[in-house]
């Protein structure tokens, strides 16, 4: 993931700190009575050859990729299907590769959001819909990035593809377009997904602090998270995250994904493992932690 990018010498100036919580997720959360809460963590593909012989054992073949990398995560943020969706044989092929428990979580397809630009997309919308149905219970939430450059005179267009997703869909929303970060259509928009119960995803990139919204719409949290190469600021952000995540469960949240990225893909393992030891050990959470077939993490 390029967004967001900066140079490596400028992390040091910039102020990468959480902004505190937006007052609609306290209200959000102010509601919940949730007992245990649920924390997913994962990155955003499977197919990473670097990771033979570290993440995943020596001399792994490309095709048993995924079946290695969901014996180390629980979930995956499902970037493949934004560039072609898959037949009902290779959605089956998956499913035979992860566990009950394992979460598929899908990006609309690139012909209703950029192609199409959410427009007169109801066969692409169906034939998505008949992917997710096939994932079954595998099927974790999806989400939806419209086009970065539908504003706020396209809320309207946003507003009726959204209100076409099946309701028991768990479906969460990223905007790019700065009219949805700073503009005055937030205080529409973002009241307006919490009715309908739509999802808002956070998205924590180095260059782009304004789309660090911590603005929860529903009970669930669904975090994007960019690092810089295991800079020592990804550390720093990352224990941030810890301590708010840990905020919301005693809040009582529902339920948390977490997905790792990189600009260079190869170093999200190492990340994702120290998250996920931090999240075990400060929020008493149980999750597998990666296993590693060498010696060169880098924390």
């Amino acid at each position: 993931m390029e967004y967001g990018k900066v140079e490596e010498k400028l992390l040091d100036t910039l102020d990468l700190s959480l902004p505190k919580d937006h007052k609609q997720t306290t209200s959000v959360l102010a509601r919940q009575k949730t007992a245990k809460q649920n924390v997913h963590v994962g990155l955003a593909k499977w197919g990473i050859p670097q990771w033979v012989g570290k993440l995943y054992p020596k001399k792994t073949k490309a095709a048993n990729f995924l079946e290695e990398y969901a014996k180390q995560f629980n979930c995956i943020e499902f970037n493949a299907i934004f560039y072609k969706l898959p037949d009902r044989k290779q959605v089956q092929d998956w499913k035979s590769k992860v566990g009950k428990d394992f979460k598929f979580c899908p990006k609309f397809h690139e012909a209703i959001t950029h192609r199409k630009r959410l427009k007169d997309v109801r066969n692409e919308l169906d034939q998505f819909l008949e992917m997710a149905h096939e994932l079954g219970n595998n099927l974790g939430p999806v989400f939806l990035m419209p086009h970065p450059q539908m504003g706020e005179k396209h809320l309207e267009t946003i507003e009726s593809f959204l209100e076409m997703v099946p309701k028991e869909i768990d479906l969460f929303v990223e905007f790019r377009h700065k009219d949805f970060m700073v503009g005055s259509v937030t205080e529409e928009i973002y009241p307006w997904m919490e009715k309908k119960k739509v999802g808002s995803v956070i998205t924590d990139t180095a260059g782009v602090r304004e789309g660090l919204n911590m603005r929860l719409t529903t009970p669930e949290a669904f975090i994007r998270f960019v690092g810089n190469s295991l800079h020592k600021s990804d550390y720093t952000r990352i224990d941030d995250w810890v301590k708010r995540i840990k905020k919301w469960n005693e809040k009582g949240i529902k339920e948390t994904y977490f997905f790792m990225h990189m600009h260079d893909e190869r170093y999200s393992p190492e990340l994702s493992k120290y998250l996920i030891e931090q999240l075990n050990k400060k929020c008493g959470t149980s999750i597998k932690v990666p296993t590693f077939y060498n010696d060169n993490t880098l924390f």
